[in-house]
Order: C-alpha cells, then structure tokens, then sequence
C-alpha cells in the first residue's frame, strides 16, 4: 500500500497531494502505472521521491510522457533513488558514464535485451532498479513489454508455492556478456563476466513486502542443488506461467517517454520489430540491496 501523502481514490486512478503539486498514478492492464503532473527534470522533494518509490515497489513499473531530460538531470533524478550502478558491459553515454547506451543500428540485426530477464540477478546485490529514457524511437515498433512477478507468484497453486518458496536458484552472467556469446561484440569487458550468484526463487520484496517470483529465463541457469534435468521443467513451467498476458504490459515509447522498472518485482524484454531503423535509449541503474525469502 501506498502511504505517503494523502491519498485518494477516483477511478482507476490514484493521486498524491503535495504542497503546490499533484502526483496522479493511474494502474496499466498487467503491471505498472502511468504517472502524471510529475516533472522529472524538476529538482523532486522528498515526499515526491518517497511517493515515487512506494509506488514503484507497488506497481512494480513507473511509466511516464512528456519528459524532457538533459543526461544530467536524468543522474540527477536516478541519485534521488539511490547511489548509481556503472555498468560494466554497455557502452557509456560520451561524458556521463553513469548512463548506459542501449543501440539499435538499422544494419544491426540483433538487439538488446530481447529474451525476458531481469537486470542484474547476476549480481549478489542485484540492482533495485532501472531508469530508460528514450533518445531515438523508430517510426513503428520497438516497444517494451514488461511482467508481473507478484501476480505470477500469487496465481501458483499452494502446492508449488509451498516447493518454490524452500528453493533457490543460480543465476550468471557468462552465458549472455562473456566472450564468444552471439552479439557480445556490442559489449565491453568480457572477461569481467564471472558472476554466479544465489538467490532464493521467492523473495519479500524490499519495498512492499509482498512476494515475488526471483528467476528469469536470461540469467538463471539452475535450481541450487537440483541437476539440469530437474531443474529445467520447473523453470520453464515458470517461465510460461509469469508471461501469461494477463500479467504483462507492453509499453509503446515516445519521444520524451522514461521508465522506471523495479528488478525484483517485474520481467521485461526489447521487441526487434523495427528492422532499418535506429533505436537509442540511455540507462541509468540504481543500486539495490541484499534479497530475502
């Protein structure tokens, strides 16, 4: 539940009274919300920021438009959230290395982020979250679809919930940054891709509390002390349930559209649907902390 400020309810949409301001969240189909009357490149209070930060460990996305952020103003804005996650395998924004450039060429054929993941699960403190500004949208396509990780673990039968929630899951980041991985040219410091972490597959989440599923098709490689051949049909059955489309939203990006994801309560992935064109996003990770079943 979202606590900060006074709160009401008109609708679908939930608003926050400020002094002078009015922050509107308004809940997409799936995960996520869009919020309104929030200037992003304004210098944000702290119960401003505090509203934002229940509200993405509620929704688990925060989806805005009409934005219009120089790369200082988006730093400024994600050390509001916390302290910067450098990230080691994207190539960095000229002179802001704290922002990460996510490209498309139109010669290029692959892009980034395609398969379903969760940034960071490699790490043993993975990352709280992630905020994406669009630089340069192609005409048609390249939309964000994005999952719920509370409903998909609220809608498993007790039994299973009984099972996952005693298991934990290995996660890496070798197979997808490390040398010789089908498009790892676009990427830095292979050799740095020796993360193996463990994490339990059901976590509390830091913010609401609620529990969430913690595996993702990318980066988690095995179930902790389960063999390959146990541990791939539970992953995978998990992998169908947490897409069902009743659990995602698919976020279509504008000029001047931001998202700001929460990595332990969602899933998202980058559609390749806009060959010959050009798509540029700068990303700037936040820092998280330690999970806990």
């Amino acid at each position: 539940m979202i606590r900060s400020g006074a709160r009401k309810t008109i609708g679908h949409i939930v608003t926050h009274q400020r002094t002078g301001n009015t922050i509107e969240f308004e809940p997409a189909d799936g995960v996520g919300t869009y919020v309104t009357n929030c200037d992003l490149a304004s210098q944000l209070g702290d119960d401003q920021v505090n509203s934002l930060k229940q509200a993405l460990g509620a929704y688990g996305v925060l989806f805005f438009r009409n934005q219009d952020l120089s790369p200082e103003q988006h730093i400024a804005l994600a050390e509001c959230f916390g302290k910067i996650n450098i990230n080691r395998f994207f190539p960095k924004v000229p002179d802001h290395p704290q922002i990460a450039e996510v490209r498309k060429e139109p010669t290029q054929q692959l892009n980034i982020g395609a398969k379903w993941h969760t940034d960071h699960s490699y790490d043993q403190i993975p990352a709280m979250g992630s905020i994406l500004v669009s630089r340069v949208t192609p005409k048609r396509g390249g939309d964000t679809v994005f999952a719920n990780m509370f409903l998909a673990y609220d809608h498993l039968s007790d039994g299973l919930k009984a099972t996952v929630n005693q298991l934990n899951a290995v996660h890496s980041s070798r197979h997808v940054f490390g040398s010789g991985v089908e498009g790892s040219e676009r990427f830095s410091n292979a050799d740095n891709a020796t993360q193996d972490t463990i994490h339990p597959m059901v976590i509390s989440h830091p913010i609401s509390g609620r529990k969430a599923l913690y595996v993702n098709p990318e980066f988690t490689i095995g179930i902790d002390g389960w063999n390959k051949e146990e541990s791939t049909p539970l992953l995978e059955m998990l992998y169908r349930h947490a897409t069902r489309p009743e659990f995602t939203h698919r976020y279509k990006w504008r000029p001047g559209s931001v998202a700001f994801w929460d990595n332990r309560a969602t899933w998202h992935c980058a559609l390749n649907d806009y060959p010959t064109e050009t798509r540029l996003m700068h990303r700037i990770t936040v820092e998280g902390e330690a999970l806990h079943a």
